[in-house]
């Protein structure tokens, strides 16, 4: 690190939680710690021709938006701090704005696209959201201890940690009693990950929470690390052990019984039954507005064809199916169409879905006229994006005769993880397929941290 003692204003923040400065020689430089509107001094790390990534060591403006005392111990920029979080030192408002600009400027600079309309960003609680979860485990043999957590920031080693603010109360608690859980069993050094899941169904007068613990075990666990785990469970109510002695496909219970695992869409009374290493939303009170809101912007009719593409398990599939006519739900996984059709059925919406199994990421248009006309369309790809899906109804539009007969959709809206490539998808279905951006906003999906979700609504 080399101190640098000129001060520098901080302009901006980008999505590393990084303030973006410049120096007087014009160079742009990347401060970890640094807030918009503070002035700082930086210790310079990387060096490029362009631009210097730094430390910020000392401050004489502070931002109205830090927050001084963040609510976790573990967060910080010092050697040994978790990596899980990069932005509690900046106002849970602040992160909003800041995810919401990210949205427009991606859209504009990248897709060359404005959205007619910016909605009111879907935020939620700030702590405790996170129902989802994977903690790298490490059993240190020179510290004669086990670590369970996130890794260290810009590090592969364990944080060491005793509590965590993002998870729900239940599972911050645990911790400590899971690492001397794991310490107390014969397979310590040979068990690397505890996935975390948890599902929460409502019920008349209350809810039943579970907490999935998916253990990973390298060798098979002998009879006795297995009664400890169901000592473990027997102690602390609600979890529920799964074991994974190699890839997800192979997680299985400890044992048999117990209440399964799902999560509930009240406002259109879906149950959603899922396995601990399914996709699932990480965010549960988000997922449930952010359903709502997407079928609000689709205003689907009671007489409408739907399609769901990138549907997984059902998530906005099901809720359609309660208003529309026929919703076909597509995916790229036999496996999850499977899973789909299950829960449809368990809903009662068998009736009025279907689904299919298909590439999706090598659309083209005779496929998608294979797939027939919907009235409207619900996008919501992984982070590579729909861009095949959105390139194929561009071809068709510069040339109807690729799918004859077969027409667009009125309206598509678009759920991204991604807002690189969501602007990359809006604008060839703005500027090549004839759409308009009507609406669009962000998804704070992930308190606290750099990721960013968003929705946007295309209308033709």
């Amino acid at each position: 690190m080399t101190q640098v003692s000129e001060w520098l204003k901080v302009e901006s923040i980008d999505l590393e939680a990084q303030g973006i400065a410049h120096n007087s020689d014009g160079k742009v430089v990347f401060i970890e710690g640094g807030l918009p509107g503070e002035e700082v001094q930086v210790a310079v790390g990387r060096k490029k021709n362009n631009w210097e990534q730094g430390v910020m060591t000392a401050m004489r403006r502070e931002s109205s938006q830090r927050v001084a005392r963040p609510a976790c111990p573990h967060f910080g920029l010092h050697a040994g701090a978790c990596g899980g979080c990069k932005m509690q030192h900046l106002h849970p408002g602040a992160q909003v704005a800041v995810k919401q600009r990210v949205v427009e400027d991606n859209l504009w600079h990248l897709g060359k696209v404005r959205p007619e309309m910016l909605l009111r960003p879907i935020e939620g609680p700030a702590w405790g959201y996170r129902y989802r979860a994977r903690f790298s485990v490490r059993y240190v043999a020179k510290k004669g201890q086990v670590l369970i957590g996130f890794h260290e920031r810009k590090s592969r080693y364990v944080a060491d940690m005793l509590v965590c603010k993002v998870v729900p109360q239940a599972v911050s608690d645990m911790l400590l009693p899971l690492r001397e859980l794991i310490m107390g069993m014969d397979e310590r050094d040979r068990l690397p990950q505890i996935e975390l899941a948890m599902g929460h169904i409502d019920k008349d007068g209350g809810a039943d929470t579970v907490i999935a613990l998916v253990l990973r075990h390298l060798n098979p666990l002998p009879d006795g690390d297995k009664a400890r785990l169901r000592a473990f469970a027997a102690a602390h109510p609600g979890v529920q052990w799964w074991l994974q002695p190699k890839g997800p496909d192979t997680v299985h219970l400890l044992d048999a019984g117990g209440p399964e695992l799902a999560y509930s869409l009240p406002e259109f009374g879906v149950l959603m039954p899922f396995k601990p290493t399914d996709f699932t939303q990480v965010n549960p009170h988000i997922n449930t507005v952010l359903v709502g809101r997407a079928l609000r912007l689709l205003q689907v009719q009671k007489h409408e064809r739907v399609i769901d593409w990138f549907c997984g398990l059902g998530n906005f599939t099901l809720p359609l199916a309660t208003q529309a006519h026929e919703v076909l739900g597509i995916e790229g996984s036999e496996t999850l169409v499977q899973r789909s059709r299950e829960n449809a059925r368990r809903n009662g919406l068998d009736a009025k879905t279907s689904f299919v199994a298909r590439n999706l990421f090598e659309m083209t248009p005779e496929l998608l006229a294979a797939d027939g006309v919907a009235d409207k369309w619900l996008v919501d790809p992984p982070r590579e994006g729909a861009f095949a899906l959105a390139k194929a109804v561009a071809d068709i539009a510069q040339d109807p005769s690729l799918a004859p007969g077969w027409t667009p959709p009125k309206r598509i809206v678009y759920v991204s993880c991604n807002p690189a490539t969501l602007a990359r998808d809006a604008g060839l279905l703005v500027n090549v397929a004839g759409y308009r951006c009507t609406a669009a906003s962000a998804v704070n999906m992930f308190p606290h941290t750099a990721h960013v979700e968003s929705i946007a609504v295309f209308e033709r």
